[in-house]
């Protein structure tokens, strides 16, 4: 996947301004974009995805340009084939696991009928192993089931690019190394170009093709994988 990222944003509350400057070019599979609590990882990650927009500059996903403030494009995220992956998942809590997986594959999709069916559903349930809870409600599933139906219902509609917002910092350290363990061997199966920003650097280390740090809404390249230990050291 080709990306090509040059935004500008500025933020003001009260008498604080944050200010977000971020480049980035890249062919890579997996970028991953390690940072502290409000360096601007997730304000970025937003406007990649169309849920925030920036005041300036332009993004392009896969040639195609999704944002420019010269030229007057700015693609409704529903139209720019990405997958975005909250830290809370957003599952639908009113929406068994084969609903949440449902949602989206069909404009208009409401609420999915609780026992529906088809061949991308059915995929998907058996691809993340989730046929014994399919009539279950997110509540009642386990924090690596609630994150397999939130992976399931963000690929089921096939996207270009996966857009992952800290995918592990809401599980158990046990279970966080066996979901990245899950993650890293569905994107080499299935290909899919993947952005994850994070704040741990075992994340870093397990999927950190192209790294880059992100501080102060700025971000730098990171050639040594290192360097992310002696940082945080």
């Amino acid at each position: 996947m080709q990306i090509n990222i040059d935004i500008g944003k500025t933020l003001r509350s009260g008498s604080r301004t944050f200010e977000l400057r971020a480049q980035l070019t890249s062919s890579s599979q997996r970028i991953v974009i390690y940072g502290p609590s409000g360096a601007g990882k997730s304000l970025l990650l937003k406007a990649v995805a169309g849920l925030s927009t920036p005041d300036r500059g332009h993004i392009e996903v896969a040639g195609r340009r999704l944002f420019d403030s010269g030229g007057g494009i700015d693609v409704p995220a529903q139209r720019r084939q990405l997958a975005y992956l909250f830290q809370d998942y957003a599952l639908f809590p009113h929406l068994n696991v084969r609903q949440n997986i449902a949602f989206g594959l069909r404009r208009g999709w409401r609420n999915p009928l609780a026992r529906v069916d088809g061949e991308a559903v059915r995929y998907w349930l058996q691809a993340f192993e989730l046929e014994h809870v399919a009539h279950q409600l997110p509540h009642q599933l386990s924090g690596g089931q609630r994150q397999r139906v939130a992976l399931a219902r963000a690929l089921a509609p096939e996207p270009q690019a996966l857009l992952l917002d800290e995918p592990f910092a809401a599980l158990d350290p046990g279970l966080r190394q066996r979901m990245r363990a899950e993650l890293d061997a569905l994107q080499r199966r299935l290909g899919i170009p993947m952005i994850l920003i994070t704040h741990d650097p075992e994340d870093v280390r397990a999927f950190g093709e192209h790294v880059l740090r992100m501080e102060n809404g700025s971000m730098a390249e990171i050639k040594d994988l290192d360097l992310v230990e002696r940082n945080e050291a």
